[in-house]
């Protein structure tokens, strides 16, 4: 029997192995081999990215984009100490959610190719991780948060360049210029997939790299505006509306399932997104309090940093370079919904990208139709924070993840064992708890409070469809000057 059992054991082995190699492929078939294969031809170079560095531009690039400029308005709802505590605090804890992310693509998969399953023209997203994993009710939430989220996400992207190319060319009302970059953001229906991001990823981060130094040593060569106060926080709704908004910030690993996918080796991905955040850390926590330093309380009025800095040319370049990179992170935010659009009607296995862009189009209509209704353009940021970035990237994650490996059998033949610097399960199950714990009180409960009081305030003030939101009030005319009487 023994010799029969080691015959069992090297079986079971070399199927595992074979696995893992063809785990290590992208969705399309093709490996890294097959790219080298191609050489440095254009479309290579620009279109096809599936490597590790691709997917760590991808993350890098997304993880910060108009959110870049609310970050000085959150300061001084946080105060200087607390905002860069928070930064510290929400961008580790997402890129430990994203890890558990990436680790329940890989079970998934490796569980779906040993029932045979092929991926070859089906792209893998979040939801169906948890039907695979959990069942239809976890599927139904991760469809119903994962879609909202991105929904908004996309909402913030349109009424971003509205606001910011209003500092260049206010001759129209934001809501006009919504219009137009409504149009703009919707050529993103092109893009087939992640995989094909590899220029824009990299153009992307490098526009929020020249932002974000830019915000930084303009605040510094400015210097603190006259009578500056640091009075923040004052008030409970304001602090956790500030929070709320940092846990935005760094919950954009809503994609992490859809760019694994697009990788040659997906296993790769594990600390890609830890990697991404810390860049990423170079960019936000300089910026952020060099704004907050230079101008203070006047921010609370000002949830768009661009609104205070100086005209000039290097502002002119930032806000043209934020602007492309808003389209982009727009069509980032998108593609996921384009792809489960695409499964409802049947078009997800279409080759012809001409047919897909038009299959595409209605998933863009209300995402227009949303950015005119609510034009506000940092207390969304707090709002969708609060009730869909809490439970889509944080909570739901984390409880997954307790859940598929709450059994003895299930943590002996996981895909992929605990990390390194925390080798035990039941240190992961109590950082994951504690996520949860955290996310759901903090986040969700005290940040819901915050935000939604804050949004609500903002509807009465400025009232739905607001034609310019936040837009400097017209000065009336001058009064003629008397006229002298001559007798």
């Amino acid at each position: 029997m023994l010799p029969q059992k080691q015959a069992e054991e090297a079986i079971v082995s070399r199927s595992n192995s074979t696995l893992k190699d063809e785990l290590e492929q992208d969705a399309d078939g093709k490996g890294e081999d097959e790219e080298a294969a191609h050489g440095f031809n254009m479309k290579s170079l620009l279109w096809h990215g599936g490597s590790a560095w691709d997917a760590w531009f991808s993350c890098a690039s997304n993880q910060v984009a108009q959110v870049l400029l609310t970050l000085p308005y959150s300061f001084s709802q946080l105060g200087m100490l607390s905002g860069i505590i928070l930064q510290l605090f929400y961008g580790f804890m997402g890129s430990w959610t994203a890890y558990l992310i990436s680790v329940l693509y890989v079970e998934y998969r490796t569980r779906k190719e040993k029932e045979n399953v092929s991926f070859k023209n089906h792209v893998i997203q979040w939801f169906e991780v948890l039907d695979g994993l959990l069942g239809p009710y976890w599927k139904a939430a991760g469809l119903a948060f994962n879609c909202s989220f991105l929904l908004f996400g996309s909402v913030i992207q349109l009424i971003a360049c509205a606001s910011n190319i209003y500092y260049i060319n206010d001759r129209l009302d934001k809501r006009t210029w919504t219009y137009i970059f409504g149009a703009c953001c919707a050529t993103t229906v092109f893009i087939p997939s992640y995989h094909n991001y590899r220029i824009w990823s990299f153009l992307g981060l490098g526009m929020t790299t020249y932002t974000a130094w830019y915000l930084t040593i303009a605040a510094v060569v400015h210097g603190q505006v006259e009578g500056v106060t640091h009075s923040g926080p004052t008030k409970l709704v304001l602090y956790f509306t500030g929070a709320t908004n940092i846990l935005y910030t760094f919950g954009g690993h809503a994609i992490t399932v859809e760019i694994m996918h697009a990788m040659w080796k997906p296993q790769k991905f594990k600390y890609i997104y830890l990697m991404a955040t810390v860049y990423v850390f170079t960019l936000t926590l300089p910026s952020a309090a060099a704004v907050y330093w230079a101008f203070g309380d006047q921010l609370l009025s000002h949830s768009n940093a661009f609104s205070l800095l100086p005209n000039s040319g290097w502002r002119d370049a930032a806000v043209i370079l934020m602007l492309i990179h808003q389209i982009i992170t727009f069509g980032f935010a998108c593609t996921p919904l384009y792809f489960v659009w695409e499964k409802v009607i049947g078009m997800h296995d279409t080759k012809s990208i001409f047919l897909r862009a038009l299959a595409r189009l209605p998933v863009v209509i209300p995402i227009w139709f949303l950015a005119i209704i609510f034009p506000f353009f940092g207390p969304i940021n707090s709002t969708v924070g609060a009730l869909l970035v809490s439970f889509t990237v944080y909570i739901i994650p984390a409880m997954a993840h307790m859940l598929t490996y709450r059994t003895p059998s299930a943590r002996q033949d996981a895909a992929e064992k605990p990390p390194f610097f925390l080798p035990s399960w039941t240190a992961m199950y109590a950082v994951n708890a504690f996520v949860v714990g955290w996310v759901l009180v903090v986040g969700f409960g005290l940040g819901g409070w915050a935000s939604v009081t804050n949004f609500v305030k903002q509807v009465d003030t400025f009232g739905l469809f607001a034609k310019c939101y936040q837009c400097p009030k017209p000065q009336p005319p001058a009064a003629p000057a008397p006229q002298m009487r001559h007798y």
